[in-house]
Formats: structure tokens, C-alpha cells, sequence
């Protein structure tokens, strides 16, 4: 689907394009241990390495092509969301929020605003994936209505463990 990168408002909340202010947050989002425990990124080890995973995290967040926005409190990025796969009409999302920030009800708030806008975009089915131990980011997507259609990818080799994934949808 094709749109315009948008902004969007919530009450506590802007989701918008990834700025290069925001590169030093984003890389240590990217980096940060607990993150990646539940988050599918690839090892970033080099400085390099992470300013490229920067770049085309900013750059698919200026494209029409992609839905990534960056989530801001008080223009502080505290997380972002993703598009995993496109397919057709179909999008599958991901998201982080840093750790300091879980449990304060901003993830749900983020996403509940990024659905309508993914639908304007003119996507007809939102899908969101979690490692099935991530209970808290099944009951955040269940929270913005969200149903859980089960584990649909058993096993999945990620950092050399066999992780199930559960997939919600809307």
C-alpha cells in the first residue's frame, strides 16, 4: 500500500518519522539487552553496523512504501513500530518500547493509534507476532482488539534458539 508517512497524535504520545536526532536512542533501543530478548533484531556489533540498521530504520520511515514510526514522549523516541512483511493488503507489525518505559500503558496506546492509521493506508488485515513466552506483548495486541489466531510459525530459529510465535490480528 502506498501513503504518506504521516504523523500521529495520541494523548501522551507523536508517532512520525525517525529523525537523525533520534539516532543515538534508537541505536541503544537497538542494542539494549532486554530489548532484544523479545525483539527480532540482528546483532548489531559494530559501530557501522548499527548507524546502517539506523539509516534504513530512518529511511523506511520516511518512505510511503513502509509504516515505521518512531514513538515519542516529550520528542524523547522511547520505542518505534515496523512493518515486518507486506503482503497485498495485508501488513504484519512489530514494535519495541524501551524497557524503562514498559507497564505504563504506552505500547497499547501507540499501537491502538497505528491500527486506524495502517487501515487508512488502506491495509484490510493488521497482523502482530510475538515470541509466545512475551505474554505482555500478546495482551497489549489483545487490548487494541486484537484477536490471537495461535502459534502460526512453530519453531522459528532465532539467535540459535527454537522460539514459537503467536500471531494476533485484526
Amino acid at each position: 500500500m502506498k501513503g504518506r508517512a504521516t504523523e500521529i497524535q495520541t494523548v501522551r504520545l507523536c508517532l512520525r518519522a525517525i529523525s537523525d536526532c533520534d539516532r543515538d536512542h534508537l541505536i541503544a533501543l537497538l542494542t539494549n539487552h532486554e530489548v532484544r530478548k523479545t525483539f527480532m533484531v540482528p546483532e548489531l556489533k559494530t559501530t557501522s553496523e548499527q548507524m546502517q540498521m539506523f539509516d534504513v530504520l530512518k529511511a523506511m520511515s520516511h518512505s510511503p512504501e513502509h509504516f515505521v514510526r518512531g514513538i515519542y514522549l516529550h520528542d524523547d523516541l522511547i520505542g518505534f513500530l515496523n512493518d515486518v512483511e507486506i503482503d497485498g493488503k495485508e501488513i504484519e507489525i512489530g514494535y519495541v518500547i524501551h524497557p524503562s518505559k514498559k507497564n505504563q500503558g504506552y505500547m497499547t496506546e501507540a499501537l491502538n493509534a497505528a491500527i486506524p492509521a495502517m487501515f487508512d493506508a488502506g491495509y484490510s488485515i493488521v497482523r502482530a507476532g510475538a515470541f509466545e513466552e512475551n505474554t505482555a506483548s500478546i495482551r497489549v495486541m489483545e487490548k487494541c482488539g486484537m484477536t490471537f489466531e495461535g502459534i502460526l510459525r512453530k519453531s522459528m530459529l532465532v539467535k540459535g534458539q527454537l522460539i514459537d510465535v503467536g500471531i494476533c490480528s485484526v
